[in-house]
């Protein structure tokens, strides 16, 4: 799995230029079909269908599906909206609340919750570090109150890392950044870190 641009045709011209690397590797990515049509949820429970670009290493080929920087991996609902879950819950809002502001199931958003405050340490560790590397001045992030605040004021802090570097990144979620950053396994059994680039977004 590899997270890149929400902008299909984007995505197309970066395959076509040889821009995506290989996360193995390093060799560069070429086209290789499609993956499975998957039906994904946004902001409204609004319902949408997508099918990601597969693409193909051409030294050691492994193939890596390219999921959208909106979405993360095996994931039903978008980035922000598990975002805005996770940061109701965060402050205060039990899950049963969240769910009905949300229009998601509540089984699904305290299963959202149980897998982000189980690693919220690991979430802020890991966000505290990318954010030092992005910022040229980091600034130490303050306790927010809870283990998953702590972690969620890290996610933000990277979000506006990236934007100050990248100025075009302003109108991104922090979420799609998360996303970008952990090739969309911020809620997978296991969670992965590479660089971010603006290609990932």
């Amino acid at each position: 799995m590899l997270t890149v641009g929400n902008d299909a045709a984007g995505v197309e011209r970066l395959l076509a230029d040889g821009s995506f690397s290989c996360p193995g590797c390093g060799g560069r990515l070429a086209r290789w079909g499609f993956a499975r049509e998957r039906v994904f949820f946004g902001p409204c429970r609004r319902a949408e269908t997508l099918r990601p670009r597969r693409s193909r290493c051409v030294s050691c080929l492994v193939t890596h599906v390219l999921l959208p920087a909106r979405l993360l991996a095996r994931r039903a609902d978008e980035a922000v909206v598990i975002g805005a879950a996770l940061a109701a819950a965060a402050a205060g809002g039990g899950y049963r609340a969240v769910a009905s502001q949300l229009g998601v199931p509540a089984d699904t958003v305290r299963g959202w919750v149980r897998r982000a405050t189980g690693r919220a340490g690991q979430v802020r560790a890991a966000f505290t570090w990318v954010a030092g590397a992005l910022s040229p001045d980091p600034v130490p992030l303050e306790p927010a109150g809870s283990p998953l605040a702590d972690a969620l004021v890290a996610v933000a802090a990277t979000a506006a890392a990236a934007a100050s570097r990248w100025p075009q990144l302003l109108a991104v979620s922090p979420w799609q950044v998360a996303a970008a950053v952990t090739d969309g396994s911020l809620l997978l059994p296991v969670m992965t870190f590479r660089p971010l680039n603006t290609s990932s977004l």
